[in-house]
């Protein structure tokens, strides 16, 4: 603790004082009874940010977007295995993106677990699985120790969320001691030599190789080794979903792989290498009838560089120097689309959103089925990063835009949402206008689940009937986006033509501080 602080201390600030000496900056909070000694705590601790969530999905999704963009974890704080399962679809998308995240989960006193008291619950048993570690502070001298454990475990090597149980009495009771001794950052595992060699000499053997990236190879300085090996004859794509890439103007533009089986089989076809760096062998999203499921051609070769706990941009740079190439691939220009016309639509919205996308934007991509015009637009507007979502649990990109805003207030962050997806998680909304979060929502309002409407096709589901037609529609009754917006404290407009959208988005980009736009697009 810093100087001239109290000496004797309750478990719980020595918990929330600890993660701030490790350098924690965040909490997104939805605290309860058991955890007021905790927001106590937080209050006594300048050194973190405390932001209010409506709803356990937001907390957990912003704190995703908070690392995704600072590169350390922030803190949540979550209210027994109940409000833990509320938060648990972001937390599985955290996951999923490889994310530092530490959840402080309040739990009752121990004493008072024996009486089964209604919010009881085996917070372990729920939680651990979607956690990279799991321990609970039962004696109120462990708490520093274990927030010190619990923040170096977040970065692995493989990084991602872990669970740090804090019951009631362990909080408010004295004895709590800090942690001060030394407690490194994890980094990512080096490349194997051999694995370099072996790809090297796997290389100079194949006719046709791909390369497929995830990780830090998505960095500005990964890209750039990337392009250095398409260059050499390595054809690069990204996974489909991916935590965060640099993209527009003057970076390299890896290819993505499809979303759908059997495009991406058709782009991998007669692929006779598959390298992976960062990430492991490509998989369909479902399994549908007569498709694949791996989705590695017959007869193509898998190798593997390193998974998501190495340095995928380290190894992308040695694989270059074995072979010893260094021409890069031809970087695009920065080049803007003129202003669209006519009805709205997805190509309509990308167009303008790469005309006025301002340098260094952060983009929260949970579109759905409308946000691909957008991304392929983007391609050569001003450099921005593009976060996804990695997990396929929708209603992350507005949580994820706000942990975004409060890591980089100096950055404009654009979120895209489905109609759908967004009323999983709409109460973000609520915290953006009081945080004064600079996030301009984009929501494509097509009253549908667009998507469940082209899987049903594709499953072999059969026609749909009334009832199915009514299980995937959002039209009875259709959802006021600019008046829901509105009554969380979020100035919102609508747009039904290409012209009025590219208008108010240049306004709301312009102008500071949380905007939704409510994009009607056709079903």
């Amino acid at each position: 603790m810093a100087d001239g602080e109290q000496t004797s201390m309750t478990g719980a600030e020595a918990l929330v004082g600890t993660l701030a000496d490790l350098g924690v900056a965040a909490c997104f909070a939805n605290p309860g009874t058991s955890e007021m000694h905790l927001v106590t705590a937080l209050d006594r601790e300048p050194r973190i940010k405390s932001v209010l969530a409506l709803f356990e999905g937001v907390a957990t999704g912003a704190a995703d977007g908070f690392a995704r963009v600072s590169g350390g974890p922030a803190m949540t704080l979550l209210h027994l295995g109940a409000g833990y399962l509320n938060g648990g679809a972001n937390i599985h998308n955290a996951r999923r993106a490889h994310t530092p995240m530490i959840n402080v989960i309040g739990d009752h006193a121990v004493p008072h677990l024996r009486y089964d008291a209604p919010l009881t619950s085996n917070i372990v048993g729920m939680a651990a699985p979607n956690s990279r570690w799991i321990k609970s502070v039962d004696k109120v001298g462990d708490a520093g120790r274990l927030a010190a454990e619990a923040w170096q475990a977040s970065f692995g090597p493989k990084p991602g969320p872990v669970s740090l149980i804090l019951p009631a009495d362990s909080a408010w009771l004295e004895g709590g001691v800090p942690f001060n001794g030394d407690m490194a950052r994890p980094a990512l595992n080096a490349p194997e030599t051999q694995a370099i060699e072996e790809a090297a000499r796997l290389v100079a053997d194949a006719d046709k190789p791909v390369l497929i990236i995830n990780g830090t190879a998505l960095t500005e300085d990964g890209l750039k080794a990337a392009a250095v090996l398409k260059a050499a004859g390595i054809r690069i794509m990204t996974d489909t979903f991916y935590a965060k890439m640099a993209r527009g103007a003057g970076r390299f533009a890896p290819e993505r792989l499809q979303y759908f089986a059997e495009g991406a089989m058709e782009d991998l076809e007669g692929c006779d290498l598959m390298l992976l760096a960062g990430t492991d062998a490509p998989v369909a999203f479902f399994a549908y009838p007569g498709k694949p499921s791996l989705l590695v051609p017959e007869g193509c070769h898998v190798h593997s560089l390193g998974d998501a706990g190495t340095d995928s941009a380290a190894a992308l740079a040695a694989l270059a120097a074995k072979m010893g190439v260094s021409a890069s691939a031809d970087l695009a220009p920065l080049s803007k689309p003129d202003a669209p016309t006519g009805p709205l639509s997805a190509a309509t919205v990308g167009a303008s959103l790469a005309r006025h996308m301002p340098a260094g934007a952060i983009v929260a991509d949970d579109g759905v089925s409308n946000s691909l015009m957008s991304y392929i637009q983007t391609t050569t507007a001003e450099p921005h990063d593009w976060m996804m979502l990695t997990g396929g649990a929708i209603g992350m990109g507005m949580p994820l835009s706000l942990g975004a805003a409060v890591a980089a207030p100096d950055r404009k962050v654009i979120c895209l949402s489905g109609d759908g997806a967004g009323m999983y998680t709409n109460q973000a909304l609520w915290s953006m206008a009081r945080e004064g979060a600079d996030v301009t929502t984009i929501v494509f309002v097509n009253h549908s689940y667009r998507i469940l409407n082209i899987e049903l096709a594709r499953t072999g589901a059969g026609n749909p009937g009334p009832a199915a037609q009514g299980m995937l529609g959002l039209g009875n009754p259709e959802i006021n986006w600019v008046d829901l917006a509105q009554a969380m404290g979020v100035p919102a407009v609508e747009a039904t033509t290409a012209e009025d959208f590219d208008a108010v988005l240049a306004n709301s980009i312009a102008e500071p501080g949380p905007r939704l736009i409510a994009a009607v697009v056709p079903g």
